[in-house]
């Protein structure tokens, strides 16, 4: 049986468990569902989104666009399961899950996603 004192420093020379975030970052596979992504121009505020969205987490609300007021989807990320309903009923594919994972925030309003903070 070897000294504790000697494991512990030859653990020193291992390599490292975690990567150095946000230097390095984890490679995410193919089908992993992040963030949402919004095209402002191509929605046509048909509100199918929110419609099938299994926990409210999509709701519509108003934005100013070039041609007036226009309804878009508002996105609570507190709240998504990214289960991927609300981009596989949406006929213009304008909004769409994303490899974006970062998710922080201070406060819980931070998570709730204006249609011009998707883009």
């Amino acid at each position: 049986m070897s000294n504790p004192l000697v494991k512990t420093a030859l653990r020193v020379f291992e390599s490292r468990f975690t990567v150095d975030y946000p230097d390095q970052r984890e490679a995410l596979p193919d089908n992993y569902r992040g963030v949402h992504r919004l095209d402002m121009k191509t929605c046509i505020s048909c509100s199918a989104c929110a419609k099938i969205c299994p926990n409210n987490t999509i709701d519509m609300v108003e934005v100013q666009t070039e041609r007036g007021p226009k309804m878009m989807p508002q996105v609570n990320l507190e709240r998504c399961l990214f289960c991927v309903l609300c981009e596989e009923v949406c006929p213009t594919k304008c909004l769409v899950l994303t490899k974006n994972n970062e998710l922080e925030a201070f406060d819980r309003r931070e998570l709730i996603k204006r249609p011009e903070e998707l883009e």
